[in-house]
C-alpha cells in the first residue's frame, strides 16, 4: 500500500535532520535511488516506508502529509560565537530546548498551584549594573564564600547545582535528546542553555562537554538567568556578544576572583606549573584557571587553546565504564527539584504514573522504589 504523501515535505524533513540519502536509506532498509525517487515524487514510499521515513527524520508521521513544511522558530536566541557555525541549530538541540520546555512548563504550573507567584532572583540585576554587583548577590542568594572550602572541582559543581535548585532554579544535564543514547549532544555546537522566567527558570548543561568546563558553563548560564535573558551559548572566550562576555566575566570572577588570583599566580617557565596550587586554592577545575588566566592576559590564546584542545582531546579517548546507575542519571538530567515535584504528585495519586513516567524518563512501575532511593522518600 503506497502513501500518498508530500515529496517537498520528505526533501524538508531530511535536511532538517541534516541526515544524507545513503545513510537514511539504510537505516529504512532500502536502496539510496528509493529514497531520492521518494523525493523527486517518482515513487511513492510504502505506508510502512513513509513511516521509517518519519521515525528516523524524528518529525511526526502526519507531518508528510502537510502541504508544506511547517515554519519553526528557532525557540531561544542564538548567543554563540558566529565564526565557522551554521546560523540555525540542529535537530538534536531543538528537540532537547523542547524537551527542556515542555519540563518548563509542567514545573511552572505545578508551582501555579502551590501558590508561587514569582522567582526573585530571575532578572534581579541587569548587565548595567557591573560585574561585582551580580558576583556579590549570587554569592548572598546561594550562600557561598567568596573562597570556597576544602574539596574537588566535583564537589562543588555539586554543590552549586544543589544551592542553584535550592532558589527554585532547575538545573538539567544531559549528553543526548532525551534518553535516546543514538542521539547524542555536540558541545561543538553547544555548552548549554538558559530559560528564564519569571516563575520557573531552568539551565541546561551539555554533558558531553568535558567535566572540567560544565562548572563554568553552570555559573555562565546562572548569569543569564540572573539578568533575566533567555539564549543557548558556548561561552567562547573570543565572542563579541555583550551578553556572552558579560555573563563569561561573571563566571570567571565568581568561580576565581581576580585579586586573589593574582596573587596565587606566579610567572613560572612553564604556566601550567600554577595549577596544582591554584586549583587547590580555589577548588575549581585546570579548565577554569586556564580560562581565567586567558583573561588576565597571563597566557596566550594560543597556550590556551592547545591546553584545552588536549583536555578535550583525553576526554573523549576516556574509558566510559563506570557510569553511574541510570537512576542517578536520570535525576540529573530532568533535575533533582523537578524529580521529586513529579514524584509527589505521582505518589500523592493526583498525577497518572503514566504521566510523571513521561516527565521523569522512569517506568511507571519504578517509580516509587526511584523515589526512596533517589529522592529520599
Amino acid at each position: 500500500m503506497e502513501a500518498l504523501i508530500n515529496p517537498e515535505i520528505l526533501r524538508w524533513a531530511r535536511s532538517r535532520a541534516r541526515i544524507s540519502a545513503g545513510t537514511l536509506a539504510k537505516s529504512i532498509g532500502t536502496a539510496e535511488d528509493n529514497v531520492l525517487a521518494w523525493e523527486d515524487g517518482a515513487k511513492r514510499p510504502s505506508f510502512n516506508q513513509a513511516m521509517n521515513y518519519a521515525h528516523h527524520t524524528h518529525i511526526p508521521f502526519g507531518y508528510l502529509y502537510l502541504a508544506k513544511p511547517p515554519v519553526e522558530d528557532l525557540p531561544l536566541p542564538d548567543l554563540r560565537t558566529v565564526n565557522g557555525r551554521e546560523p540555525s541549530y540542529s535537530l538534536a538541540l531543538r528537540d532537547t530546548i523542547r524537551w527542556a520546555m515542555e519540563r518548563q512548563d509542567w514545573y511552572r504550573s505545578w508551582l501555579t498551584s502551590q501558590g508561587y507567584e514569582k522567582n526573585e532572583v530571575v532578572g534581579i540585576l541587569s548587565i548595567n549594573d557591573g560585574i561585582p554587583a551580580v558576583v556579590i548577590s549570587m554569592r548572598e542568594k546561594l550562600g557561598i564564600p567568596e573562597m570556597p572550602k576544602r574539596g574537588t572541582f566535583d564537589d562543588y559543581f555539586s554543590k552549586l547545582v544543589q544551592s542553584i535548585e535550592n532558589i527554585g532554579i532547575l538545573v538539567m544535564r544531559n549528553s543526548i535528546v532525551n534518553n535516546n543514547t543514538s542521539r547524542p549532544l555536540s558541545v561543538d555546537e553547544f555548552r548549554g542553555f538558559a530559560m528564564s522566567d519569571a516563575l520557573a527558570p531552568v539551565i541546561f548543561v551539555n554533558t558531553a562537554d568535558c567535566p572540567e568546563a560544565r562548572l563554568f558553563t553552570l555559573i555562565h548560564e546562572l548569569t543569564h538567568i540572573w539578568i533575566g535573558k533567555s539564549g543557548v551559548s558556548d561561552a567562547e572566550p573570543q565572542t563579541h556578544n555583550r551578553e556572552e562576555i558579560f555573563c563569561n566575566a561573571v563566571a570567571a570572577e565568581l568561580l576565581a576572583p581576580e585579586r586573589e588570583f593574582r596573587i596565587a599566580w606566579k610567572h613560572f617557565e612553564d604556566w601550567k606549573d600554577n595549577l596544582p596550587f591554584i586549583t587547590r586554592t580555589f577548588h575549581v577545575s585546570e579548565w577554569v584557571i586556564a580560562r581565567r588566566a586567558l583573561t588576565l592576559g597571563f597566557i596566550s590564546q594560543a597556550d590556551y587553546s592547545n591546553f584545552i584542545g588536549g583536555k578535550i582531546a583525553a576526554h573523549k579517548a576516556r574509558n566510559k565504564d563506570g557510569a553511574p546507575p541510570y537512576s542517578r542519571l536520570q535525576t540529573g538530567r530532568i533535575s533533582k527539584t523537578l524529580a521529586k515535584a513529579v514524584a509527589s504528585e505521582a505518589l500523592s495519586g493526583r498525577m497518572l504514573f503514566r504521566d510523571a513516567s513521561r516527565l521523569m524518563g522512569i517506568k511507571p512501575h519504578k517509580i516509587s522504589e526511584y523515589s526512596k532511593k533517589e529522592l529520599g522518600f
